[in-house]
């Protein structure tokens, strides 16, 4: 398996317009801009695939989120990587994320990066890729809500949340 911090990466510029590349650790150490996308994965009854992150991730190592996804690698499309990053973390195949919105997340840190949100319904068994998710369950809402408030979420997948909860409401 490559080392993660070697993955090569698109680096886009404020209109998420290509502008270069460059690996992944470099990405992150530089603060350069880049594109991930996260998609929110429910099961048939609505409930919502939350996890949490295992150790070795390069960012928000052992954090909790309510989105699948990743970065995308260089030359892919952003639809390419949301079914990529959904059938990888699930360990399935088959799923269609449905685009949604898109938004330029930055972390107040000097980072920044371009989230591409989508949608997803499952309803069949997942088997989780060990080398990301230490550990899931399918939450309702009201114990998402309740999560959030208590345990430590990766920030972006806070921020997407929130837009996502705006983006429904409108």
């Amino acid at each position: 398996m490559t080392n993660p911090a070697d993955e090569l990466l698109d680096v886009v510029d404020a209109q998420d317009r290509v502008i270069g590349t460059a690996p992944r650790g470099e990405v992150y150490r530089r603060g350069l801009t880049h594109r991930c996308v996260f998609i929110l994965v429910r099961d048939a009854q609505g409930r919502i695939f939350t996890h949490r992150r295992t150790a070795q991730k390069l960012f928000a190592p052992g954090a909790y989120d309510c989105f699948v996804g990743g970065v995308v690698g260089s030359g892919e499309s952003y639809a390419e990587a949301a079914v990529r990053e959904a059938e990888e973390e699930l360990g399935v195949s088959g799923i269609r994320p449905e685009p949604l919105f898109r938004f330029l997340f930055e972390d107040g840190a000097g980072l920044s990066w371009w989230c591409d949100v989508h949608q997803a319904v499952w309803d069949g068994p997942v088997s989780p890729q060990a080398e990301e998710v230490a550990w899931h369950d399918w939450l309702t809402e009201p114990e998402l809500a309740r999560r959030l408030a208590q345990w430590e979420f990766v920030p972006d997948g806070v921020e997407t949340w929130r837009r996502y909860l705006e983006w429904r409401a409108s």
